[in-house]
């Protein structure tokens, strides 16, 4: 799995790449996905900036065929309804726990200053266990409550990769302190579901820099019980 665009012969080995566009204010990791066998693509919380997530979709040459959202916080959800228009494509996810803040998408960003977004409901709601589809490659759901209740991982076991969104960082966790949000249920949430892939399974996250497990089981001091 790549998580920057190359032309190399060893990067066109690879099933899948990544480009991650930082979107709004929040700097989101608004996620560009493709299966370099046959160049299908997600984009993966459109936060807003949509023309740069567009521009960005023409310079990689992909063909983009859904919208995958983590869960309904307005910096990951805010352009995925001009998106949609745009693509003329399916939204996929999240969870339909988080239903309460994708009815309140305007409402979210008069909050944050964020401007010229739009409620909206998804083609498809998810639940644990379901499964989505990238070209060649299938990811499967984890549905993992506590930054949001609706907060969904997307997990490919044979890339073993994953997009987490806001539920696990580089060094942190997810905020807890929103509507919805609760603590004890997110760590949970980590130590049920997300650790028990593996120590080698890497993730591309909502904001900052991505990571592995094995890193975030060694040194993530909301994990290790030093937070």
């Amino acid at each position: 799995m790549n998580t920057q665009p190359d032309h190399s012969s060893a990067e066109a080995k690879s099933p899948a790449q990544a480009l991650i566009i930082p979107v709004t204010p929040f700097q989101q990791n608004c996620t560009l996905l493709w299966c370099t066998e046959t160049n299908k693509a997600v984009v993966v919380d459109p936060g807003g900036d949509v023309l740069e997530i567009l521009n960005a979709i023409r310079q990689a040459g992909v063909s983009v065929e859904q919208i995958w959202i983590t869960h309904g916080h307005i910096d990951h959800v805010g352009g995925a309804a001009d998106l949609r228009d745009e693509l003329k494509v399916p939204i996929v996810g999240p969870h339909l726990a988080d239903k309460f803040l994708l009815d309140h998408v305007v409402e979210g960003g008069r909050r944050f200053g964020m401007t010229n977004v739009r409620d909206f409901a998804p083609d498809r709601w998810l639940s644990e266990g379901d499964e989505v589809h990238l070209g060649k490659l299938s990811f499967k759901i984890l549905h993992c409550p506590g930054h949001s209740p609706g907060s969904v991982v997307f997990f490919n076991d044979a890339m073993r990769f994953a997009l987490v969104g806001d539920v696990l960082f580089n060094g942190s966790v997810g905020r807890t302190d929103l509507p919805g949000g609760d603590h004890a249920t997110l760590i949970r949430s980590i130590e049920e579901k997300l650790l028990p892939l593996g120590d080698d399974v890497a993730f591309i996250c909502g904001h900052g820099p991505g990571s592995n497990i094995g890193q975030e089981r060694a040194t993530n001091p909301f994990l290790n019980g030093l937070a």
